[in-house]
């Protein structure tokens, strides 16, 4: 399960930087750090384009029969074909991220689950193009099995992507991308306490993100 994340650098300049990525100016201005990003936000995605790789906005709502919207989709159903195999054929994505929130249980306090350097964090997933009202792209993040560390807090993490494995993901043919569907190494990320501050999709501010003493967590934030 994948139901908040956050992207906190200052600038779309600076999140194109750190992926080697263009942008385009005119989504300059749709830009805004984020410290609570939630389903149906407008969000960032990095996809293939003709050359090189591209930083687009898009919609957290992905569309399946009937509208329903889909914010997860389990990586090992996509990577095995069946429904989706179009879209993981030709429409894969990352989702730019720098971290995201685990709840242990309903209403109790998250986990934010980063990297030692807070880095981005990026996050397999699907997309569809824009089409009938729709101006920008939608998403979906992409699930597998836990790692030991997120074991502790849910039962689910999204996929995620080594940034030296971007290209693999977005323009390999499906069965070399499936490979990467699968549990983040032990050490890719920790795992800081934070406060029910988060769990209004309202709050949208830097308070999100501050460590609390809830949990089972180290003083230096990682949990356990």
């Amino acid at each position: 399960m994948c139901a908040r994340f956050t992207l906190r650098k200052k600038k779309l300049k600076d999140v194109a930087d750190a992926l080697d990525a263009e942008y385009g100016l005119d989504d300059e201005p749709l830009y805004r750090p984020r410290y609570n990003v939630a389903p149906t936000d407008l969000a960032w995605i990095v996809e293939y384009g003709a050359d090189r790789r591209v930083v687009r906005p898009a919609t957290w709502n992905y569309l399946v029969s009937g509208g329903r919207p889909l914010i997860n989709l389990r990586g090992e159903n996509v990577g095995s074909g069946g429904a989706y195999r179009d879209a993981f054929g030709s429409r894969r994505c990352a989702v730019v991220t720098d971290a995201f929130y685990e709840w242990p249980g309903k209403g109790l306090a998250p986990f934010l689950f980063h990297r030692t350097d807070d880095g981005l964090v990026l996050l397999g997933g699907l997309f569809q193009r824009p089409k009938g009202a729709d101006v920008h792209a939608r998403f979906t993040v992409l699930t597998t099995r836990p790692n030991a560390t997120i074991a502790k807090v849910h039962d689910r993490m999204p996929v995620i992507l080594p940034t030296e494995r971007l290209d693999e993901w977005l323009t390999s043919e499906p069965a070399e991308a499936a490979t990467l569907i699968g549990p983040a190494p032990e050490d890719a990320l920790v795992a800081t306490a934070v406060s029910k501050h988060v769990n209004s999709m309202r709050n949208d501010d830097p308070a999100c993100v501050v460590r609390t003493e809830h949990g089972a967590v180290s003083t230096q934030g990682s949990l356990f």
